[in-house]
């Protein structure tokens, strides 16, 4: 029943439950979420107000904003990264060889 929001809907479901005093079953219903999100929106409203509604998924610092050590376990991470993606490469080729063998 969840969907994709925006900010601007997160808002107007927040105060479709607190200045229309729906509840929050009511406020899931009309606007097509989930109960427990609804409720979520309007604690983190009441605990942080509407700047707590953004989505902040995906949001990753500047590299400018970035520490050495942050910096440094990026690097780890992408290093890590392009090493699996050769060993996939290499069992793959590895594999393909030993059936070509076979067949």
């Amino acid at each position: 029943m969840s969907r994709k929001t925006t900010f601007d809907e997160r808002i107007k479901i927040v105060e479709y439950v607190t200045k229309g005093k729906h509840s929050y079953t009511e406020t899931a219903e009309h606007f097509q979420v989930s109960y427990q999100q609804a409720r979520s929106w309007v604690l983190k409203a009441r605990d942080g107000g509407y700047e707590a509604l953004v989505d902040n998924r995906g949001h990753h610092k500047d590299a400018s904003e970035l520490t050495e050590v942050e910096k440094l376990k990026l690097e780890v991470r992408q290093l890590k990264a392009e090493l699996a993606d050769k060993e996939l490469v290499e069992r793959f080729a590895k594999k393909l060889l030993e059936l070509q063998r076979k067949g």
